[in-house]
């Protein structure tokens, strides 16, 4: 399974021995607030999630990387690609104390050059409670629009896009390794 390197950030595949670091994260109300209901989550579905991530990618050759600080080798969050009722949405989640640095975006521009070039997606999603404006304002930057206003699983989003002719690399960083 691939990984990449960005600017700042190492993109792994996840390992069982990131569970505590998944579970510290998921753990954060400040970095839950906008997630499904906006609870907390504990060690034991911390530990279902981070299975379920390391399962996607060898089921669907696609998935969510942890994203790793390349200097100081920290944990600072994760993203990449899942699927939205068969549709590859981006998604990401950082650690609030990496919250502001355009971490997020480049994770998540990553992620969009990973699924249009190396997967050959032709339309990704990303969704997101309306008052999620940081996560927004990321879809915004990666060149992502408006959709829909939809609810997922009773929860209330806003829907954004991006087409694979949309997409316009930014000459950044994106290194894959295997």
């Amino acid at each position: 399974m691939p990984a990449i390197e960005t600017q700042r950030l190492l993109l792994r595949m996840f390992c069982p021995e990131d569970l505590d670091e998944l579970a510290r994260l998921f753990s954060d109300p400040g970095v839950m607030k906008y997630v499904g209901d906006g609870q907390t989550v504990n060690r034991e579905e911390a530990d279902k999630a981070l299975q379920s991530i390391i399962k996607q990618w060898q089921t669907h050759g696609f998935g969510r990387w942890a994203a790793v600080d390349k200097q100081t080798r920290e944990f600072v969050g994760f993203g990449g690609l899942r699927s939205l009722f068969g549709t590859p949405e981006v998604v990401y989640h950082l650690a609030t104390a990496h919250w502001g640095k355009g971490l997020a975006t480049e994770l998540a521009r990553a992620s969009l050059r990973f699924g249009f070039e190396d997967r050959g997606f032709d339309r990704i999603v990303a969704i997101a409670k309306p008052l999620n404006t940081a996560s927004l304002h990321v879809m915004e930057k990666l060149g992502m629009h408006f959709e829909k206003h939809h609810s997922y699983y009773g929860i209330e989003v806003v829907q954004y896009a991006i087409s694979r002719e949309e997409f316009k690399w930014d000459g950044s960083v994106y290194e894959p390794k295997i």
